[in-house]
């Protein structure tokens, strides 16, 4: 394995000075920085990330702590779109990634806080998992960098897709188009569905619209199952909606069959809008209206954030940081007289 030495007597040089020009300092004169620069790419050196660890007291390793209530881990369309963003952020700043679990070591199960640390991670972000625990709650309560993605902390820095404006601009399209007998399905009980809801009656109420509790429906998240039966209660409403608004893209999928074998057509006899804006929003037919949710931008900021806490924690601000998404506009809403 090639050394600092191997390069430094290559270039008639100090072990400090190949240190210095491999390292960016500006103390080395140009053309001697990029000479020992392509000499230890010609020799094939990499930098020890042990003894970077030693020196910094840093891993240079971010830790994710990622899971759902269906299991469907990085199939997960939309928090998957995000850590990938997450992943090619923190790649770009030098750090590797490192998913977080509770591993059995020395037959003993680790927490969450307790796996962070034995990974040695410089610091980990949070998605879609339940934050109520008592294992998420000793990590965000540890000294531990944290930043989460859709949950606000007191005192930890959170990415927030902004849910309440989101919700509102697609309120308003369904009216724009016409319709006051709107329903909707919504996913379990956590945050973001509390804060699509609240948005959800607030806009309606806007232009004196009431939905009645009978258009209000329990679902979950990406479960198509569950939606079916969801739709097929709306469409059994003898008074039943004109349009109904979804959990999520991966659920609009369960309405539109609900819809498909009974005979309706979409959008003429029963309108639907999606949330995520995920790649299925385009493969329905016919495509789905919905609020795109700008996934890159939320997995830029969090690796950003979480870095910037471990690199300069005196001068980081400790804030919840609100990530607008857009509509888009689909096939799947009439427009009524």
């Amino acid at each position: 394995m090639v050394s600092m030495k191997d390069i430094a007597k290559r270039c008639n040089v100090s072990v400090a000075t190949v240190s210095k020009a491999l390292n960016g300092y500006s103390d080395i004169g140009k053309a001697k920085r990029e000479e020992i620069q392509a000499a230890a790419k010609e020799m094939g050196y990499f930098p020890n990330s042990s003894a970077r660890a030693l020196k910094t007291n840093r891993s240079y390793d971010l830790g994710i702590l990622f899971s759902d209530n269906l299991h469907s881990g990085l199939t997960h369309d939309y928090f998957a779109a995000i850590l990938d963003s997450f992943k090619v952020t923190a790649e770009s700043k030098g750090y590797d990634i490192t998913f977080t679990s509770m591993n059995m070591v020395a037959n003993r199960r680790m927490s969450y806080y307790e796996h962070c640390r034995y990974r040695g991670l410089d610091g980990v972000v949070i998605a879609n998992i339940d934050f109520t625990t008592s294992e998420v709650l000793e990590l965000v309560r540890s000294a531990l960098p944290v930043v989460t993605i859709d949950y606000v902390f007191d005192g930890r820095v959170a990415i927030v897709s902004d849910n309440v404006r989101g919700m509102r601009d697609l309120v308003d399209y369904a009216v724009s188009m016409g319709h006051r007998k709107i329903a909707y399905i919504h996913g379990d009980n956590n945050s973001v569905t509390r804060d699509r809801l609240s948005s959800f009656h607030r806009a309606l109420a806007r232009y004196n619209i009431t939905a009645p509790d009978s258009y209000i429906r329990a679902s979950r998240y990406r479960d198509g199952e569950t939606t079916e039966k969801r739709m097929e209660e709306l469409l059994d409403l003898e008074d039943r909606p004109t349009c109904v608004f979804m959990p999520d893209d991966f659920s609009a999928v369960g309405a539109y069959n609900a819809a498909q074998e009974r005979g309706l057509r979409i959008p003429e006899d029963i309108s639907i809008i999606g949330y995520d804006g995920i790649p299925v929003s385009r493969a329905l037919y016919p495509k789905l209206t919905t609020l795109k949710q700008d996934t890159k931008q939320i997995g830029r900021k969090a690796a950003e954030e979480l870095t910037a806490l471990i690199e300069n924690p005196k001068t980081t601000l400790i804030e919840k940081i609100l990530v607008e998404g857009y509509l888009v506009e689909g096939g799947s809403v009439k427009k009524l007289n």
